[in-house]
């Protein structure tokens, strides 16, 4: 990755109100660096969107300081913090009768002044950042008519003729459904590399950056910020600890969360050619609220798993007696009308 462009010092955020200020998070010391994309992680209430205002200049930290290329940010003017720093924030933006070309137009009213007069050098970063976010053929069609996803695109693109150095994007998927999500992700991580620009943005999608991230700062419940590459974070069991819940859990190995089921049983899975269809498996067993023990132990469920010309087939041995299913339903439905114990028996 490039240099860093932007650092955080010793930064406590939150609230002041008239003589009593309320800190939401404190000593945190995070440094994001040019071609990165890094996502910002945490439950409701942790004090995520605190940090990325304060960070983005829009609120006063209550202690420490924010670095902007090298500068603080109180000492940068408005015009030259939009030419540094762009922002694009989960509200939906009431945009009345403009094209996309129109926003997009707007991100270089740091360069044009107050007359708004767009230069030949100005109309080239307009369409390149169009280009960049893919968005070129939204250009003349109205906002009232686009999608979500697509708006989201030009609000991008629009950040992205500002020319800076650091994007800050506060819940931008928010709206979107998981394919637009994936790909507005997709879209930011390339734009970092392509263009050596700082990218932070914050999410509820665990899964998504876990997948997409350079490196993560988890907003962890009691407070403060840890950094580290997703991979890492997953290892050390700081993911789990910050996501679990009574009914919820986090699960390592798959990445993402499930459901805390009661365990009636214990199931095994065996076959060979057919990964896929073995990870989609256990999970059906889980949901049904097997736990899977791949020891060479007794179980009370075994289910092999195989591949055939024309997809797949399973097994299903239980005390019951044994049965042959082409789909997971069948071995769901065939598992829950098998007698179950009780988690306590000591079987």
């Amino acid at each position: 990755m490039g240099a860093e462009v932007l650092r955080a010092n010793d930064l406590a955020v939150g609230y002041r109100a008239r003589r009593r200020s309320r800190t939401v998070l404190s000593g945190v010391d995070l440094g994001l660096r040019a071609g990165e994309l890094v996502c910002l992680l945490g439950v409701n209430g942790t004090g995520k969107s605190t940090l990325m205002r304060t960070l983005a200049g829009m609120q006063p930290p209550l202690a420490g300081s924010v670095e902007l290329t090298g500068v603080p940010l109180t000492s940068l003017s408005r015009v030259e913090r939009a030419r540094r720093l762009a922002v694009v924030l989960t509200t939906r933006v009431q945009v009345g009768n403009l094209r996309g070309i129109d926003l997009v137009e707007l991100g270089r009213a740091p360069y044009t002044g107050w007359s708004g007069k767009l230069s030949a050098e100005d109309e080239t970063v307009v369409r390149q950042a169009l280009r960049l976010t893919g968005a070129e053929s939204l250009a003349e069609r109205l906002l009232d008519e686009l999608s979500d996803g697509e708006r989201q695109r030009l609000m991008v693109a629009r950040a992205l003729a500002q020319q800076p150095a650091v994007l800050l994007l506060d819940e931008p998927t928010a709206f979107l459904d998981a394919p637009r999500r994936a790909e507005l992700t997709a879209m930011l991580r390339g734009l970092g590399r392509a263009t050596d620009l700082a990218v932070l943005l914050s999410t509820h999608d665990v899964e998504l950056a876990l997948r997409n991230a350079d490196v993560i700062w988890l907003v962890l419940p009691g407070g403060g910020v840890v950094a580290g590459a997703p991979e890492d974070l997953v290892l050390d069991g700081v993911l789990e600890r910050a996501f679990g819940g009574r009914d919820h859990t986090f699960d390592p190995l798959a990445g993402g969360f499930q459901v805390r089921a009661e365990v009636h049983g214990t199931a095994r899975i065996t076959g060979a050619g057919a990964e896929l269809a073995e990870v989609w498996t256990r999970r059906a067993l889980q949901r049904c609220g097997y736990r899977i023990d791949d020891s060479a132990g007794v179980v009370d469920v075994e289910v092999g798993c195989h591949r055939t010309a024309d997809g797949h087939r399973w097994k299903v041995a239980t005390e019951a007696g044994n049965s042959e299913h082409d789909c997971l339903a069948g071995v769901a439905e065939e598992i829950r009308r098998t007698p179950r114990r009780s988690a306590t028996d000591g079987r």
